[in-house]
This record gives C-alpha cells, sequence and structure tokens, in this order.
C-alpha cells in the first residue's frame, strides 16, 4: 500500500495568504527527486494556525498537482472530533489515497478516549486508509500498543501508524501487538533507519523537502535489505535531519527553503524567525548540501 519516503510539506505563505503556486511546486520537486508519496497538513504544514476551508484548499492544490503520480496521504486530525471527521471525509471525496489523524493533543486523553475518537473516524470512512500520528511530544499523550491493536482488529481500515518518538522499545512492543505487516512509518528524521531495521516501512521526513533524492534512496536500499547502503546515507543526512530541529519545525525548513527561492520566509504567529546564530548555523549547512550558493 504505502511504502518509502512521503514528505510532509510545509504551506507556503504569502502576506498571510496560502501560496498556491509555490505549494505547486513544492509538490512537484518532491515528486521529481523520486518520493513515493507526501503529506500536506502534518505538523510541518502548520495546520493548528489554519481555517478548515484552507486545510481543505491545501489538499486540492497537492492532489491536483500530483495528479495521481504517487499517494497523497494528507494530516486530517484536530482537536475537535467533529472537525476530524469533515476534514477526513473531505480527504476521501477530494481523492486522496488516504488520511494522517493526530493524537488528540492538549487535552491528554487516557487510553479508552483515544480508542473511541479513532473508532469514530474509521467508522465514517470505512474504505478508506486511516494511518494513526503518534507524536506524543506535541500531543502531551502516547497511544498505547494495545490501543492501537485494539483498533486495529476492530477497523481494518487503520491501517498504520506514524511514530515521532524516539522510543524505539514502542516500535517493538507495537509489531508485536499489531503484528510486523503494519505499516509503521518514521516520523523523526535521524531515527529513518533504525526504524526501518525493526520493521517500519519508510519515513515521513521533512528533510525531504531539501534532499528527496537522498531520502527516498535510503528508504529504497533499507527496504531492500541493504543495510549497509542505507547506512551510508544515514551518516550522510544526519546534520540535515538534525537542522530540522534547531528551532521549532517547521521554522529551519521553511528558512533554508527561502533561500532556495521555493517560498517566502513566512509563518504563521505564535511561530516566528529564528535566532542570527541558528540562521548562521543553517546556512553553513544549506551550503554544505548544495542547497545555497557561497554567495548567498
Amino acid at each position: 500500500m504505502f511504502r518509502g519516503s512521503i514528505p510532509p510539506l510545509p504551506t507556503p505563505f504569502r502576506r498571510g495568504r496560502i501560496d498556491e503556486e509555490a505549494l505547486r511546486g513544492l509538490v512537484e520537486r518532491v515528486i521529481q527527486g523520486g518520493s513515493h508519496g507526501l503529506s500536506v497538513g502534518g505538523t510541518t504544514g502548520e495546520p493548528g494556525t489554519q481555517t478548515l476551508e484552507e486545510r481543505k484548499r491545501v489538499i486540492e492544490i497537492a492532489l491536483e498537482q500530483a495528479a495521481g503520480r504517487v499517494p497523497v496521504i494528507p494530516g486530517t486530525g484536530a482537536l475537535r472530533l467533529e472537525e476530524t471527521l469533515e476534514l477526513t471525509r473531505f480527504a476521501r471525496e477530494a481523492g486522496a489515497q488516504g488520511a494522517m489523524v493526530i493524537v488528540p493533543y492538549y487535552v491528554k486523553p487516557n487510553q479508552e478516549g483515544l480508542y473511541r475518537y479513532f473508532a469514530e473516524v474509521a467508522k465514517a470512512v470505512p474504505d478508506f486508509p486511516i494511518l494513526i500520528y503518534n507524536i506524543p511530544g506535541r500531543a502531551g499523550v502516547e497511544i498505547a500498543p494495545k490501543t492501537v491493536a485494539r483498533l486495529r482488529r476492530d477497523f481494518p481500515n487503520i491501517v498504520g501508524l506514524k511514530h515521532s518518538s524516539k522510543d524505539l522499545e514502542y516500535l517493538s512492543q507495537l509489531f508485536q501487538e499489531v503484528g510486523r505487516d503494519f505499516l509503521v512509518f518514521c516520523g523523526l528524521e535521524s531515527l529513518t533507519l533504525p526504524m526501518m531495521s525493526l520493521g517500519a516501512v519508510g519515513t515521513i521526513a521533512a528533510t525531504a523537502n531539501w534532499l528527496p533524492k537522498e531520502v527516498a534512496r535510503l528508504t529504497e536500499l533499507a527496504l531492500a535489505g541493504d543495510f549497509q547502503g542505507a547506512r551510508e546515507l544515514h551518516y550522510y543526512l544526519l546534520e540535515a535531519n538534525e537542522a530540522i530541529f534547531w528551532d521549532t519545525n517547521p521554522i529551519p525548513l521553511k528558512t533554508v527553503l527561502s533561500w532556495m527561492g521555493l517560498l517566502e520566509k513566512e509563518w504563521r504567529l505564535p511561530l516566528g524567525p529564528t535566532t542570527p546564530e541558528v540562521e548562521e548555523r543553517l546556512r553553513a549547512m544549506a551550503r554544505r548540501y548544495r542547497l545555497i550558493g557561497e554567495e548567498a
């Protein structure tokens, strides 16, 4: 179903509005770079500062530009269940191949609440693949492997999970509970290879917006069992993967993409520009990877 590198795209803004032309360019860049799919509306896309109509428009643009060449798996989660259902249904009707739904943030629900929340999503779109987005650092709570297993047993359209945590023990426990054919994607850039060595099928890594060919190749090598080749790329990508988190994502990502001429250096509050010190580190990193020239 879904495999390999699925870059999570940032949402470009120009004077406060979605920059549709720049978004199409980002979609095209990752497809031409060999990515195996793409996602919009996840953490990297700043969905929490967008209206539902804006989030729907981003999904439409991504699907239009991708034109069926790769799967599009938008993030459709929100704190309110009603908004999650509306966005997920919209994604299905618009032609997306699946949806990624974040563990509800801020309220820190218990496991029974999480089960019921994802059960409602799965029941609303029974013929539509759903990836659970487990990101305890942002959500404040983790969905337990036993809860995921219960959901998988009850709802066949819950097909996988994006794991954005350094906890690799969780991954092993998850596979033991749900089965090793469950589609797990790495959500922390520098842990792509370690997670794939345990059975993950790919990565949803923001670094692929900078280096789509290299991230895609790493996942291809790992899926083929060539862990020596994948290891070389792992170390090659290490600084770029770490740079994504030198400030809050997507601030470093957008900063470098703006220098590359791919979007405006613009966020929505409360996000803002990084410090001059981080910019200096980012500029040196971008030059080393030849994302920008020496004069930039």
